[in-house]
């Protein structure tokens, strides 16, 4: 024990002698094994952690993909959907849940109302899942049938959040604001049951469907348990086969079945960017072990004459291995004590930051085995790398290296070598990671930057709130659209309001529809494209700035009795009739001359609903549509600021009908917000990435040319002496360091050609081998490299010939 005290006291008087070089390796290790850890630890949480289901990974859920369109995710109704569960022999039991997943609904809290998410699903989704609740009990079959004591589970996160993890929350009531209905709460789920996403209660579909005609909520998802033996490919080729059964309509014979295993359903998209942060990590991790070994190989190298002296003193080279091996564990705790400190401030600032709606968020936490791991892995490299000065000190003659000292060691040149090798591979590695924080944040760029194809600027949206008693049917609603909106066109500021079908950028609701042209084929109208239908008022344009390309908006003649029109999108036109004037023709859903619409305007794809992707779309004037909706999504465009116009929305809804709420209400702006939150935060984490492997590998190149500089003091000092000026000596250390950017960025920049491409699923409107962006950060790193050559070949310059021939 007291050997183990004296090496350790040794170590921390010879890190103490260097202090620049007991920083420089702390803090490396620290930054690499904090920042390392802390992604691993958020892939561990959204990839690996399991789900709290029964053999999670026999469980699917299945839908309907369009085979000729642009769209996914079609639903079945509920015959259909029973009429497939009976057919299926994939499938060793059946569930269904509404397509919409996790929906905003309005629930009374005191005199306010809120907006929480709620998915409906049948009575046995739970038991299918094996998913015991934390508090209470699950859904159950009996609860899923009309006339039942209305009933539903909440999710772990809602229960924290909302009822601040209250153990006697079972027996408490939801009240719907649009039903009036109280709804008992009977079990709360456990942390990691997040599906559909972000769902904050579950409630059986039946009990919840609005009565139409008799029927039920009619568009579900199914989810099901595969048999033994069976595959997910089975159950997907069993839905394709029943969309194309005889007797099946025009929809379904142009539907192909769509097959998820329920943890990929849950991850989403967010999987392809957990796996380039963890891909990031890994590099830099394996930089930081690099820079590390760097440094000790220099310190090493500088410290050959050292060890000679003390193994000519009787020091044996055990004794010297142990004290080696000593210092750099003492690194190695250092770093390790300080990155495990970053690592779990990182965690805490992700959770803190990251986009609502990721993808098991809450099951993000500090974790002690990440953090072992890799301070286990930075430690054994370190330790490593420092048996390399003992091992080559064993090598050399005690006779050589006392009279001439490292400088002129035989294992000079192979450890040079060596210690450029770990800089060629560290600016490589760099230049990987930096080339893709590079194309995200382009990506990023182009994104804030997309024409919208409409004016977001001083457009508010609201959303309302009906109570089900006063409002229950379309004629009503209409009705109090006809009395409102009058009266929000009167507010001071207010230029024009219109109703739309759903706030911007909703990923579930609206109308879809194949139509075709009036004298298109059979089989011409089944390739054509599924379009957004939209049901709006004549000022809907204007409130939005749409602009109008070709024809003219809706005016209030489009009524009821007047000939049917529609407003089509300028790709749509041209699909239907490239090269012709679109004005005048018309477009039909049916057989009958009253399913045709003529087409009386041409406007752009707007990006409304889906940032990334403008879709092609046809609009019908409210007042005349045969669809029976009555928009309740408001949006407003003033002259003012929406946090001005907002308040006297709300007084002037309450004014025109004290039963009718506004849910929510927020700046078109504020919308942007959710499909940009994802890609700035790709961004963000990809540049601190890079800034990290960039400083790393530049330190480790400027640590090799200094001692480079210190090696050949003696054959610098021979060549001014024969003449060589300073600036050419120093020219001479300058292309050393750039000839070592220059290999290390050529083969970073073959890696990221490659590499890249796997960012695909991240990217909008940037190529993975974008040349720009390519060249870009060649020439950034390639920059970088040579400031970290200029100061050691600037100290080459300042040498004395005189001087360093008589150290020699």
């Amino acid at each position: 024990m007291d050997f183990v005290l004296s090496d350790v006291r040794v170590g921390l008087r010879s890190l103490r002698h260097s202090p620049l070089f007991a920083i420089t390796a702390i803090l490396t290790l620290a930054m690499g094994i904090g920042i390392a850890t802390a992604v691993f630890m958020v892939a561990e949480a959204v990839l690996l952690e399991p789900l709290p289901v029964r053999d999670q990974n026999r469980v699917v859920v299945l839908w309907g993909g369009a085979t000729g369109g642009r769209f996914d995710n079609f639903p079945l109704v509920l015959s259909d959907a029973r009429e497939f569960a009976a057919r299926s022999r994939s499938l060793e039991r059946v569930e269904f849940f509404a397509f919409g997943g996790a929906t905003q609904v309005p629930v009374r809290d005191a005199n306010s109302v809120i907006r929480i998410r709620r998915a409906l699903v049948t009575g046995g989704y739970f038991q299918l899942l094996g998913t015991q609740p934390v508090l209470g009990r699950a859904l159950l079959p009996e609860d899923d049938v009309r006339g039942a004591a209305p009933v539903v589970v909440l999710s772990f996160g809602a229960w924290k959040r909302f009822f601040s993890g209250d153990s006697g929350v079972v027996g408490r009531r939801l009240v719907m604001h649009e039903t009036g209905v109280a709804h008992s709460i009977v079990g709360v789920m456990p942390l990691g049951l997040d599906y559909p996403r972000g769902t904050d209660f579950w409630a059986p579909v039946i009990p919840n469907s609005p009565l139409n005609g008799g029927s039920v909520y009619a568009e579900l998802h199914v989810i099901g348990r595969l048999r033994p033996g069976a595959s997910a490919t089975e159950a997907r080729d069993e839905l394709t086969t029943f969309f194309t059964r005889p007797g099946a309509n025009r929809w379904q014979r142009d539907m192909r079945g769509v097959v998820h295993s329920l943890p990929n359903a849950i991850i989403g998209d967010v999987k392809p960017a957990v796996l380039a942060f963890a891909a990031a990590a890994g590099l830099l991790l394996l930089i930081t072990c690099c820079n590390v070994a760097n440094l000790i190989l220099v310190r090493g190298l500088a410290r050959v004459r050292e060890i000679a002296v003390r193994s000519a003193l009787g020091a044996g080279r055990g004794r010297i291995v142990r004290q080696l091996i000593t210092e750099s564990a003492l690194l190695a705790v250092s770093g390790g004590a300080i990155g495990t400190a970053l690592s779990a401030f990182a965690v805490r600032a992700f959770v803190a930051f990251a986009p609502p709606g990721t993808a098991r968020l809450d099951e993000i936490r500090f974790d002690t085995t990440a953090v072992g791991s890799a301070v286990a892995i930075t430690a054994v490299v370190t330790l490593l790398f420092s048996l390399a000065p003992a091992l080559i000190a064993s090598r050399i003659e005690l006779h050589d290296a006392l009279r001439s000292g490292s400088r002129q060691s035989g294992a000079s040149r192979r450890f040079r070598l060596g210690t450029e090798a770990l800089v060629v591979g560290q600016i490589a590695l760099a230049l990987l990671v930096l080339s893709a924080a590079g194309l995200i944040t382009r990506s990023l760029l182009k994104l804030d930057r997309v024409d919208l194809a409409l004016d977001p600027s001083r457009l508010a949206v609201v959303e309302l709130a009906l109570p089900y008693g006063g409002f229950g049917d379309t004629r009503k609603r209409l009705a109090l659209l006809d009395r409102l909106l009058p009266r929000l066109e009167a507010i001071p500021g207010v230029h024009a309001v219109s109703p739309v079908l759903t706030a911007p950028f909703a990923t579930v609701g609206g109308i879809f529809g194949q139509l075709a042209a009036e004298d298109q084929t059979t089989d011409e109208a089944s390739k054509n494209p599924t379009l957004v239908m939209e049901v709006v008022t004549p000022n809907y344009f204007t409130t939005l700035g749409i602009r109008v390309l070709r024809g003219r908006a809706f005016t209030d003649d489009d009524r009821e009795g007047s000939q049917p029109v529609a407003v089509l999108s300028a790709s749509a036109a041209r699909h239907y009739w490239p090269g012709a004037d679109p004005i005048g023709k018309r477009l039909t859903w049916g057989p009958s001359d009253a399913a045709m619409v003529t087409v009386v305007g041409i406007v752009p794809e707007t990006r409304y609903r889906d940032l990334r992707d403008p879709r092609l779309s046809i609009y019908f004037p409210l007042r005349q549509t045969s669809f029976p909706v009555a928009p309740m999504t408001l949006v407003v465009r003033s002259t003012l600021r929406s946090t001005d116009v907002i308040p006297a929305i709300r007084r002037t809804v309450g004014e025109v009908d004290p039963g009718v709420a506004v849910a929510s209400a927020a700046a078109f702006e504020t919308f942007l917000e959710a499909p940009r939150a994802q890609p700035r935060l790709n961004a963000l984490l990809l540049a601190a990435f890079a800034i990290t492997a960039v400083g790393l590998a530049a330190v480790g190149l400027f640590g090799v040319m200094t001692t480079m500089v210190r090696q050949r003091t003696r054959e610098f000092g021979i060549r001014m002496a024969l003449g060589a000026t300073a600036t050419r000596v120093g020219r001479l250390v300058l292309r050393r360091g750039v000839a070592l950017g220059i290999l290390g960025t050529s083969l970073g920049l073959l890696a990221a050609l490659g590499a890249n491409r796997l960012l695909v699923a991240m990217l909008f409107d940037v190529s993975p081998t974008d040349e720009l962006t390519l060249g870009f950060v060649t020439f950034a790193l390639l920059g970088v490299a040579s400031l970290a050559s200029l100061i050691p070949a600037w100290s080459s310059t300042r040498i004395e010939s005189i001087v360093a021939l008589r150290e020699e």
